[in-house]
């Protein structure tokens, strides 16, 4: 056996090492390759809720209500105005798809 055999084995060894190696810390928990991706992000949102909770618990109850109550009307008002956003995008696709049939037609009757 000549030492390039050697370092070659040797280099295999190694390499199904740390193959091994971070197959079984993957499985631990903490990142696995063969996991989907769905639940390394519920794992993600999971501590942000965490830290979101702990950083609402150093907030008293009634300065939390406070801020409910001053922002109530500015959600409602953007709730109206989303409302109508809406609408407007409806009447506006009734509206297209009306003129794109008049379209159409139009172009029928041009090339007859």
């Amino acid at each position: 056996m000549t030492v390039v055999e050697a370092l070659l084995i040797l280099l295999l060894i190694l390499l199904i090492a740390f193959i091994i190696y971070y197959y079984f810390r993957g499985s631990s928990g903490k990142l696995e390759i063969s996991r989907p991706m769905e639940s390394r992000i519920d794992e993600y949102l999971d501590r942000r809720f965490d830290a979101m909770i702990d950083e609402w618990s150093l907030i008293r109850k009634p300065q939390a209500q406070k801020f409910r109550d001053e922002k109530i009307a500015d959600i409602s008002q953007e709730e109206k105005r989303m409302a109508s956003l809406t609408g407007f995008e409806k009447e506006f696709g009734e509206k297209m798809a009306s003129l794109e049939e008049r379209l159409e037609t139009l172009e029928k009757q041009v090339l007859r």
